[in-house]
């Protein structure tokens, strides 16, 4: 057989069982938009951990994290990992708890539907609709290519001869990181329709299923992962031998926080609470059989994610170790670029599984990394499936004219519609997925005053929060196009800072301060100066007994 053949074998295995998981849990269907949008209120502690944690380390933990360590070293884990396990655990104690509390007594499976009640007010769904599906598709198309780049390192070799799987160098000399491999958009064609499919049967209740086997899937092999990679690279007699070596050949740029800012650092702190607004984890929160359910998710998250971005942060580190010195280069083919001779960080981690194991484990492994990204695709098409459905539709076409079969057929229409146009918009040319990751976390995180002001400020107005929305993705859309005016060579997205002169001081501000900063702003100065919702929608949300 060819190179690659085995580990492609293995790949489809493994989305044939996912395949199986839909077409099982449909079997469980009852049939009713409750029981498809949120698995009428079932899920237990396992599930919920599993799934929530399952849709929370996307491509962007494992692809990204590799990569952007690679790029900027070890300080890349405390930026983003050690705080997001802290901040996570309490968005689901302080945020979750509560959302859930408001789902379970007001029939809610949306945040929308949330907001709607809350603010007393219809336009801040038609709002907040075009929003989170313009935030949540940057995030898509972040699993999508990595799922195209993972295929294709991982079976490179498979048909050389064929024009289609052909991968060059920028001198048009063979790419062997990829030559021969099933080409990206393939790749990504496949992963789609999969996840589409058990999506489209299984609804909530597959998602959760499939994300705890997924979760457990990367979680266990991203440990072998790391373990056989180690001792390959290190070439010594021991696991804590070549952990000791392979640390000792990253240069201190890479091996602390040296070149990163202290400023910057910090400013990485408010990335993680994205987390309070996505929709798909509004949704898994809605899921949850009683509020005790929670208690899993608040403690298991912070050791999930020192689990899973320890591995990938140190790996990435460790590869610019190795191949950043001629000395210890280590033998076999170059590091995966792009045209323009650039190394291709998003395919460093599955072209390590590559080239450093055999094509059996390496065949489970690239399953491993392609669960991380499924895990997290099939929760956001179908979050924005129901909220079309719930939020658009239903909302304006009346819920008594339609029947719980026909709007189970619009959530179903509306999640081909966007794998359709995610997979469309994948085909373009992504330079770095920890910097669209970043991009789309923060637009996210400029919406968390929002959430924070609607469970816990009873001043909060509809307007307010109007004002809130509107200033962050104004701010997020300019900052997002100065961002992309900075060359590759000198970052690109990633590096982009707001340079601000404050009384003759030069401060340099990461954008997602400057979107939550002017989006609290914004929406306490309206909310001061505009009218606050009636007495009777404050006591529905500050005055009532809680379900247990």
């Amino acid at each position: 057989m060819n190179p690659g053949t085995t580990q492609l074998l293995i790949i489809l295995g493994y989305l044939v069982l996912l395949l199986a998981i839909g077409f099982i849990s449909n079997r469980l269907f009852r049939g009713t938009k409750a029981d498809y949008q949120v698995a009428s209120h079932s899920i237990g502690p396992f599930l919920l951990v599993m799934s929530l944690f399952g849709t929370t380390m996307t491509a962007f933990a494992l692809v990204g994290s590799t990569g952007q360590a690679y790029r900027e070293g070890i300080g890349v884990y405390g930026m983003l990992a050690s705080s997001s396990g802290i901040i996570h655990s309490l968005c689901f104690f302080l945020i979750g708890v509560k959302v859930w509390t408001f789902a379970r007594k007001y029939q809610y499976t949306t945040q929308i539907e949330f907001f709607r009640d809350r603010l007393d007010s219809d336009f801040i769904g038609v709002l907040l609709f075009p929003v989170l599906v313009g935030l949540v598709i940057p995030y898509l198309l972040i699993g999508v290519i990595s799922s195209g780049g993972v295929i294709q390192a991982m079976t490179a070799g498979l048909a050389p001869d064929l024009s289609w799987f052909q991968s060059f160098q920028p001198d048009q000399s063979i790419n062997p990181a990829t030559h021969g491999g099933v080409p990206p958009w393939l790749g990504s064609l496949l992963i789609c329709l999969v996840v589409l499919t058990y999506v489209f049967y299984g609804g909530m209740r597959g998602t959760a299923w499939a994300n705890a086997f997924q979760t457990a899937i990367f979680m266990i092999l991203g440990v072998v992962t790391f373990y056989v990679i180690a001792n390959r690279l290190g070439g010594k007699a021991s696991f804590f031998e070549n952990l000791q070596h392979l640390s000792s050949i990253v240069p201190e740029s890479h091996s602390t926080r040296k070149n990163m800012a202290q400023g910057q650092f910090l400013m990485y702190l408010l990335i993680p609470l994205s987390v309070g607004m996505f929709p798909h984890v509004f949704q898994h929160w809605m899921t949850a059989k009683s509020a005790r359910t929670f208690k899993a998710p608040v403690i298991l998250q912070p050791l999930f994610i020192m689990i899973v971005w320890v591995p990938c942060v140190l790996i990435g580190v460790w590869t610019f170790g190795l191949f950043s010195s001629p000395d210890l280069h280590p033998s076999g083919p170059p590091l995966p670029t792009f045209s323009s001779g650039v190394v291709d960080a998003n395919k460093i981690l599955p072209f390590l599984v590559k080239t450093q194991t055999g094509a059996i484990l390496g065949g489970f492994l690239a399953a491993g990394i392609l669960a991380a990204i499924m895990s997290s695709l099939d929760s956001q098409f179908l979050c924005l499936g129901t909220i079309f459905t719930n939020d658009i539709v239903t909302h304006y076409a009346g819920k008594d004219r339609l029947s719980d079969r026909q709007q189970v057929l619009l959530t179903r229409t509306f999640i081909v519609v966007i794998v359709a146009v995610t997979y469309l918009l994948s085909l373009g040319n992504v330079r770095s997925v920890f910097a669209m990751g970043v991009w789309c976390f923060s637009g996210f995180a400029a919406l968390f005053p929002l959430i924070v002001a609607a469970l816990y400020w009873r001043g909060l107005s509809a307007f307010g929060a109007m004002a809130s929305v509107v200033t962050a993705i104004a701010t997020w859309g300019f900052l997002f196009y100065q961002g992309l005016q900075v060359p590759m060579e000198q970052g690109g997205l990633s590096a982009y800072m707001v340079n601000l002169d404050i009384n003759g001081i030069d401060v340099s501000l990461k954008p997602v301060v400057v979107m939550v900063f002017t989006s609290a702003v914004s929406m306490i100065l309206v909310s001061w100066i505009t009218p606050k919702p009636s007495e009777t929608v404050l006591k529905k949300f500050f005055n009532f007994d809680p379900p247990k």
